[in-house]
């Protein structure tokens, strides 16, 4: 069943409270368009385009207002973050449209957007200063850990509920732990758990500025700070391991190589004869090459964040519909998304910029369907390129899906072959946490 996906974790006693039954639609929480519309207040951002170098340029004078020091901040609890917002789907029916999909259930897209939104309040709330209506911080997503869902559909009229916290605090960057949770006959449900990482710059954007110092006050709460220390070496040890960087285990190059074995063509008669180049497909499989799909983007003004650069969620709003395109056609049937991960956000992406994006399935396991999608952005002027984004989706299909295969060249192991082997290492590491 679906709920066998679901890993909620331990929570702090304040968020576990969230866990039980409100039988109200949550009357006086703010939501999503005030989420925006404070954090817009934070800044200064201003709401007309042609007046945000005006607006940064006011931000500049916020620079003395930064600390010297961490040590200089007022440590803060798990709690003073602590935020509630409502989606009313179910009271406000409005709004429905907007997250409405063609199989009558919420735009998963969208989900993304709001979560984004909503980690960066999140970690404003944590850094707020009592006597300074405007923040000095920018404070930017800099990676979602993993969202990991336990629900297959989540309904377009019923409210939903996001909960959320800074949970583990470095020097310039934060740990937020997020939970949404839908209303059903009266009591509110878990439907996804997320992790993002926000890191904290000067007015400018451009260096790194100290974050309040996080206490937590209680083994709970221990706990969980120990956990976003743990998942930071985590991430260190991955991103040491990457293929980018070391070459596959021994156990890879064995995978690789029964691949291309199974893949030669040994019809040609004569001994000897069978060639690096004669390759055949195995039954019920597809290769690399074609299970991909693209896109592309113009990075309208619409689409900016309060600091005047494409916004975050919009890009994985993006990102997310392209690597389920990609998996429904491989597939031939409707994916349900099961595992966001490991989503780096390498450049920021200017307002008018081309977006180009590549959906590729990268690897494949009964009914699961492992999907890459590449960002990157075109300068037309320079003809050049330039790697923004790399996001990982699991997604599980309805029926059992074929196999994907790289194709790959005797001893060599090309690009096809490492994306296999990546995708592998991205799908096993969520199949242990689910």
């Amino acid at each position: 069943s679906a709920c066998r996906l679901c890993i909620m974790r331990k929570l702090p006693s304040v968020l576990a409270r969230t866990l039980t039954s409100r039988t109200s639609g949550s009357p006086g929480l703010p939501d999503m368009s005030e989420v925006r519309s404070k954090l817009r207040d934070i800044v200064g951002a201003s709401t007309n385009w042609r007046d945000h170098v005006q607006a940064m340029q006011e931000r500049k004078a916020l620079h003395t207002l930064l600390a010297k020091r961490q040590e200089d901040l007022p440590p803060r609890r798990m709690k003073d973050s602590y935020l509630e917002v409502i989606l009313p789907l179910g009271s406000q029916p409005e709004i429905r449209e907007k997250y409405l999909n063609v199989h009558n259930s919420v735009r998963f897209g969208r989900i993304l957007e709001d979560l984004d939104s909503l980690g960066v309040l999140i970690c404003y709330t944590h850094t707020k200063q009592e006597m300074q209506p405007r923040s000095p911080l920018s404070i930017v997503t800099a990676l979602v850990d993993k969202i990991n869902l336990c629900q297959k559909i989540i309904h377009p009229d019923c409210d939903i509920k996001f909960t959320g916290n800074v949970s583990w605090v470095g020097k310039t960057s934060m740990e937020v732990k997020m939970h949404m949770l839908q209303l059903h006959n009266g009591d509110y449900s878990p439907v996804l758990d997320a992790t993002f990482v926000m890191v904290a710059r000067d007015p400018e954007n451009k260096r790194p500025a100290f974050v309040n110092p996080l206490i937590p006050e209680s083994p709970e709460e221990e706990e969980i700070f120990k956990q976003g220390e743990l998942n930071k070496m985590r991430r260190i040890d991955f991103n040491t391991a990457s293929l980018l960087k070391m070459a596959p285990t021994a156990e890879e190059r064995n995978i690789v190589h029964d691949i291309f074995l199974n893949t030669l063509d040994t019809r040609q008669e004569g001994e000897g004869t069978v060639s690096f180049q004669s390759r055949k497909l195995p039954p019920n499989s597809v290769w690399m090459e074609d299970a991909k799909l693209k896109a592309l983007q113009i990075c309208h003004p619409e689409e900016r964040n309060i600091f005047n650069r494409i916004f975050g969620g919009f890009l994985m709003r993006k990102a997310f519909e392209l690597g389920w395109a990609t998996a429904c056609s491989y597939g031939s049937s409707r994916p349900f998304i099961v595992s966001v991960d490991d989503i780096m956000f390498q450049k920021p992406v200017e307002v008018g910029s081309l977006l180009l994006l590549s959906g590729q399935v990268c690897y494949t396991e009964n009914n699961y369907i492992q999907v890459r999608v590449h960002s990157e952005v075109y300068n037309a002027n320079t003809r050049e390129h330039h790697t923004t984004n790399i996001f990982h989706f699991t997604f599980i299909s309805e029926n059992e899906v074929p196999e994907v295969v790289p194709k790959t060249y005797g001893g060599k192991y090309p690009i096809k072959s490492m994306l296999y082997l990546d995708g592998k290492r991205h799908f096993t590491a969520v199949m242990k946490e689910i």
